[in-house]
C-alpha cells in the first residue's frame, strides 16, 4: 500500500514528540515493502527553531539514524491532487492547519480512493476543545487517538466506533539496550519545560529528592527559561539543552536510571496516556521511577516494569532503592524491556494500523460528526 502522511515535521523531533513515533512507524511500515510518502510545511515552527539553534548540524542524527526516511515541504501551492495521487491510506497528524484539514477531507469526499485517517496525539481535546472541534472532520473515515481516555472524547462528539485506541510506542529498531553496558552514573531526564505543565512536578518528584539525595541529574530538552535554568542550578542539575532523539539511547546507557514525570493534563484530564519517552526509555533497558499516574489501560505491570511514587516522599525513597540495589537495577530492566517487545514496539502499532485500516475501508462515515 502506499500511506501518505501530514505531518508537522518528519525532520525535527525539537519539541514535537509526535516525529520520535512517526519515525518508527514509518521505518516498519517501509521494512514491510509498503510505500511511503510523509509531507510537512516548509519553514514548520519545529525545524524553524531546530535550524535556529544549531543549524544543518542539528538533523545529522536523524539522517544517521534512520536513513531510509525523508519528507517533502510543501508551500501555499500544495497540490492536493498531486499529493495525493496513487494513496491507500491518507493519515494527518492534529498538529496541522485547520483549512489544510478541511481541504484534504473535501479532497476525499469528492471520491478519492483512500482511507482517511485523522490522528491526535495531544491533549487539545480536553485542553482547548473549541480549536479541535474547528477541524472539519466530516470527509474522514477514522480517528486515531493516542489513549482510550482521548478515545473517549471522540466518542462523546459522535465517531462511535470510527475512534480507535493508537498508543505511541518504541521504534526497537533505534532504542534498545546497549551491545556491552558500560558504566553508568547518576539520573538523565529527556523531557522539554513548556508552559509550565508540570513545572510544580518537577521540581517535588525529580530535582527535589535527586538533590536531596545527592544523585547527579543530567536535564535534556528546550524551551527552559532562565527561571527554569535557575531551578536546576538550585538543586545541582545539569541542564544540557536540546538532545537530537535518535542520540537517546546512548544517553540511556550513561545512566542508572531516568525518570518519567507526566504533564498535569494527562495525569487530571487524559489519565492512562504515557509520553513515549517511557517506552523508548523501557527499551532501552534503564530502571524507570515514575512520579503519580493511572495506567488506566494496564499497559505496564506497575512496580515490576517500573516503579511509581504515590508522592514526592516515595519518588526518594525508590530513588533511593534504585540507586543502591542492582538487583533491583536489574529486574527493572529486564521486565521493563520484556514488556516493550511483547507490547509495545512499532511493530505492534504497525499491526494496530493494518487492523484498523481494513475495519475503515470504505467510503466515508455517513454521520455527522458535531
Amino acid at each position: 500500500m502506499r500511506f501518505v502522511y501530514f505531518t508537522h515535521s518528519l525532520l525535527s523531533c525539537w519539541n514535537h514528540g509526535n516525529a520520535h513515533f512517526l519515525r518508527g512507524v514509518f521505518r516498519e511500515l517501509i521494512a514491510r515493502g509498503h510505500d511511503t510518502r510523509v509531507l510537512e510545511p516548509a519553514g514548520n515552527w519545529s525545524l524553524y527553531n531546530l535550524l535556529r539553534d544549531h543549524g544543518e548540524t542539528g538533523l545529522a542524527a536523524f539522517r544517521a539514524g534512520y536513513p531510509e526516511l525523508d519528507s517533502e515541504s510543501y508551500g501555499a501551492d500544495l497540490d492536493l491532487d498531486r499529493a495525493l495521487d496513487g494513496a491507500d491510506v491518507v493519515i494527518v497528524h492534529e498538529w496541522n492547519e485547520h483549512a489544510l484539514v478541511a481541504a484534504i477531507g473535501a479532497h476525499r469526499a469528492r471520491g478519492g480512493r483512500y482511507t482517511l485517517l485523522f490522528h491526535d496525539t495531544h491533549h487539545r481535546a480536553v485542553s482547548d476543545p473549541q480549536s479541535m472541534r474547528a477541524y472539519d472532520l466530516s470527509g474522514y473515515d477514522g480517528v486515531l487517538a493516542f489513549g482510550e481516555t482521548l478515545s473517549e472524547v471522540y466518542r462523546g462528539w459522535g465517531w462511535g466506533g470510527r475512534v480507535f485506541t493508537w498508543h505511541e510506542a518504541a521504534d526497537t529498531r533505534l532504542f534498545r539496550p546497549p551491545a556491552v553496558d558500560g558504566a553508568r552514573a547518576g539520573l538523565v531526564w529527556i523531557g522539554n519545560w513548556g508552559d509550565d505543565e508540570r513545572s510544580e512536578e518537577l521540581e517535588a518528584y525529580l530535582f527535589r529528592p535527586a538533590a536531596e539525595l545527592g544523585l547527579p541529574l543530567d536535564v535534556y530538552g528546550v524551551r527552559y527559561p532562565e527561571a527554569a535554568q535557575a531551578t536546576l542550578t538550585q538543586h545541582d542539575a545539569r541542564y544540557l539543552g536540546w538532545l537530537p532523539n535518535a542520540r537517546a539511547p546512548e544517553i540511556f546507557a550513561r545512566h542508572l536510571a531516568t525518570a518519567h514525570v507526566p504533564r498535569r493534563l494527562y495525569v487530571q484530564q487524559l489519565p492512562g496516556i504515557p509520553t513515549i519517552r517511557v517506552f523508548e526509555a523501557l527499551a532501552c533497558g534503564i530502571p524507570l521511577v515514575s512520579a503519580p499516574w493511572r495506567d488506566d489501560e494496564g499497559l505496564f505491570r506497575v512496580g515490576t516494569d517500573f516503579l511509581m511514587a504515590g508522592d514526592a516522599a516515595e519518588m526518594a525513597r525508590h530513588l533511593k532503592a534504585v540507586r543502591d540495589d542492582s538487583d533491583l537495577r536489574a529486574s527493572l530492566t529486564r521486565h521493563g524491556l520484556e514488556t516493550i517487545l511483547a507490547r509495545h514496539t512499532c511493530s505492534h502499532r504497525a499491526d494496530e494500523l493494518l487492523a484498523t485500516i481494513d475495519r475503515v475501508a470504505g467510503p466515508p462515515a455517513l454521520e455527522t460528526v458535531a
